[in-house]
């Protein structure tokens, strides 16, 4: 799948949103770094790297909606909304089957089933920590109770100066 024309798309879809633009290509190029580093193959890269992109798309549908954007809304509406904007876009099924299972999932912590999953769950906590400016002792909970990969600790590490 062409990554610029699908950014292109993601960023017509929240319209002028520019919290929402930035966060994906922030969670975008965690999960690009961190999937690189970590050897994906190049199919399991490119559901991570897509994903990551649409991870949040139903956001402005929750706010409206339920008046937030929280997770469980998220996962509730995403799913839908990620194959119908996938398949406009003409990506393949499988690519787009996975990838509504994960836009339905990434606010899930148990059950990860694939690094694709558990890359996704890093890179967008790295950056809601730095949006929401979470405590040292949060981030620090986070990476003991979920970070699993050696690329995504070490950015945890180095972007909040955690140590070892």
């Amino acid at each position: 799948m062409n990554m610029g024309t699908l950014i292109t798309a993601m960023v017509d879809h929240y319209h002028g949103s520019h919290r929402d633009i930035n966060h994906f290509l922030k969670v975008y190029g965690y999960a690009k770094a961190i999937g690189e580093g970590e050897g994906l193959d190049p199919q399991t890269q490119e559901v991570l790297e897509v994903t990551a992109v649409i991870h949040d798309i139903p956001c402005p549908l929750c706010r409206e909606k339920y008046g937030s954007s929280d997770g469980k809304y998220q996962e509730l509406e995403g799913p839908a909304l990620a194959r119908a904007f996938l398949q406009a876009l003409g990506a393949k099924e499988a690519l787009i089957d996975r990838a509504c299972f994960l836009v339905g999932h990434h606010h899930t912590y148990t059950g990860v089933d694939g690094p694709d999953y558990q890359i996704l769950l890093e890179a967008d906590f790295l950056v809601n920590a730095q949006e929401k400016d979470l405590s040292k002792e949060a981030i620090l909970a986070a990476r003991q109770a979920f970070f699993r990969t050696k690329t995504g600790i070490h950015l945890l590490n180095a972007a909040f100066q955690l140590g070892e």
